[in-house]
Formats: structure tokens, C-alpha cells, sequence
């Protein structure tokens, strides 16, 4: 099994990727105006072939229990996060219009995406990271139906109409192709394109996280709170990873779930989530300190909660 050290290693480009894009912000590189297009970018392009890359030859993919456990947990695990995360806060004072909806919509949401697929790739290998992404749509589905009702009050049918989106449809034609064993007869011009589109998707979207990130630390003191700091910390990052680590232990899973839901387990708060509050009209300063709290603190715990993970879970 891997040190802690090891696994904080495993950790560092991820964190000086995102330095990097506050850096390049605040020397003025990258602008708030390139923002938007990058974010297509990567949403559109790149993330979508990393997708396609990863599913289009991977055998764990063609065994059923992924196809239907991956998604299915993906939506369950983040939807009974978003949940207590909105009850707790009841609990703990939050009320409607004070940043209720939006701690739980903030805590509810892990950073399911672009740091834990280095992370499974440097631990686990491709096969896992396919799994993951299936993982993801899952994710995706929760955040566009219970979490968009949980934060404004929209109706899960309009949620349900944002889901299919370019990832999506990347990684239904990458399972098409799997089961068909279509990848080794894509021309091989092709495949190098993908691979190159691939490869630049997680730089990419970290760099545009930081310089995201970046806005906030102009007032630090403003980004901790006596209430939403400490509750988003001990949810995040003690309460919620046990959801995710008792579904991996208990369920009868394939290894490669398994592996999907301790990574899962041990990620921080997302960052894109932050954009999706502030369009919404919600507390986004409730949902940056429920980011920034989690992610620092993160540095030391996801290597914590991985190591508990890997030994608890054979």
C-alpha cells in the first residue's frame, strides 16, 4: 500500500496546476473575459475526448455491474449529500435566503471531476478512470435535478433536459464502441487527435479553476465564516466520505467501483459548482467558503481518507 506520502505526492501537480491558473490571473494573463470560452472549451472538446479516449477500449466497461452501478451511484451518493447537507444546515441555523440552499448544494457536491482522475489514474490505471467517468454522469444527473431544485426551486424536468450535453453523448458513443470493439478501427490520425484533446483537458480545466478561484482571495478574511467554514469541513470531509465508503464495502461491487467510490470519498467541494450558484441568484459567497475551506484542509485528508479506503476496502 502507498504512504501517506506517496499519495500527497500523487496530489501535488494537482494543486500547482490550480496555482498556476491564480497565478496567470492575477499577473493578468488570463483574463475573467477568456473565462467563458475555455470553459467551453474543456466542456465542449477536451473533456469530452478524454472521455471518449478512456471508454472506447476499456474492458472493466463491458461488464454490466460498471454500466449500472457507476451512474446509479454517482446520482444516489450526491443526492443523499445534498440532502443532509440542506438538513444539517436547518439544524444548524441556516435559513431560506441566508445561504441555506446554497450550503447545500455547495457541500453536497464533491470535486468529482478533474482532481480525482489524475488520482485514479496514477493509482489505478485506465480501466478504473473509464468507471469513473461513467461514475460521473451519474454526478451530473444529481446536480441538474435534485441540486438545481434544492438551490432555486427549478423542476427536475427542466434539470433533466441539461444533462445531455457533450460529455454525455461522448460517452455514450465511446460504450457503443467498446461493446462493439470499434476502438482498435479508428484511424489512427484520429485517435492521435483525441489523445491530444484528451491529454489537455485536466491541465486546462485546473488552470481555469484557479484563475476562477483567484477572484475570491481578494478579501481572505471574508472567505471564512464561524458557521459555514467549520459545518462545510466536518460534512464534507468527515461525515460524507463514510456515505461513499460504506456503499463501496457493503454493495456488491466490481473492483473497479470500489476503487471509484474511496477517490470519490476523500474529494473536497467542488469548484464549477461556485458558477452555478451565482447563476442561480444564490449565497455565492456560501459556496466559496464551503470550497476554499474543504479544498485546503483537503491537501491533508484526501491522502488520510485514501489510505482508510484502500485498507479497509480489500
Amino acid at each position: 500500500m502507498l504512504s501517506y506520502w506517496q499519495l500527497l505526492l500523487l496530489l501535488v501537480p494537482v494543486f500547482a496546476l490550480i496555482a498556476i491558473g491564480v497565478a496567470t490571473r492575477k499577473a493578468g494573463w488570463l483574463t475573467t473575459e477568456a473565462d467563458s470560452s475555455l470553459l467551453k472549451l474543456v466542456f465542449n472538446c477536451l473533456y469530452p475526448c478524454l472521455i471518449f479516449e478512456n471508454v472506447v477500449n476499456n474492458p472493466a466497461l463491458k461488464d454490466p455491474r460498471n454500466l449500472i452501478a457507476a451512474p446509479t451511484l454517482g446520482f444516489a451518493c450526491m443526492s443523499a449529500c445534498f440532502l443532509l447537507a440542506y438538513w444539517i444546515a436547518g439544524l444548524a441555523g441556516m435559513t431560506k435566503g441566508h445561504g441555506r440552499r446554497a450550503f447545500g448544494y455547495a457541500v453536497g457536491i464533491n470535486n468529482f471531476g478533474y482532481m480525482p482522475i489524475p488520482l485514479m489514474a496514477g493509482l489505478f490505471g485506465k480501466d478504473s478512470l473509464g468507471t469513473l467517468l461513467v461514475h460521473n454522469v451519474g454526478c451530473e444527473a444529481a446536480i441538474w435535478t435534485v441540486g438545481i431544485f434544492l438551490l432555486s426551486g427549478v423542476s427536475l424536468r427542466e434539470g433533466w433536459r441539461r444533462i445531455i450535453n457533450a460529455p454525455v453523448l461522448s460517452l455514450i458513443a465511446g460504450l457503443v464502441g467498446n461493446q462493439l470493439d470499434l476502438g482498435s478501427r479508428i484511424p489512427i490520425p484520429l485517435a492521435e487527435t483525441i489523445h491530444a484533446c484528451a491529454v489537455c483537458a485536466v491541465p486546462v480545466g485546473l488552470i481555469l479553476t484557479g484563475a476562477v478561484l483567484a477572484e475570491f482571495l481578494v478579501e481572505p478574511r471574508a472567505l471564512v465564516d464561524r458557521l459555514t467554514t467549520p459545518l462545510s469541513i466536518v460534512l464534507r470531509l468527515g461525515l460524507f466520505p463514510f456515505i461513499y465508503l460504506g456503499a463501496a464495502l457493503l454493495l456488491p461491487l466490481t473492483v473497479e467501483m470500489q476503487r471509484v467510490l474511496i477517490v470519490q470519498a476523500a474529494m473536497p467541494c467542488g469548484v464549477m459548482m461556485i458558477a452555478i450558484i451565482k447563476h442561480q441568484g444564490g449565497h455565492t459567497l456560501t459556496g466559496v467558503r464551503a470550497m476554499i475551506g474543504t479544498t485546503a484542509l483537503g491537501i491533508f485528508t484526501i491522502p488520510l481518507w485514501l489510505k482508510v479506503g484502500l485498507a479497509w476496502i480489500p
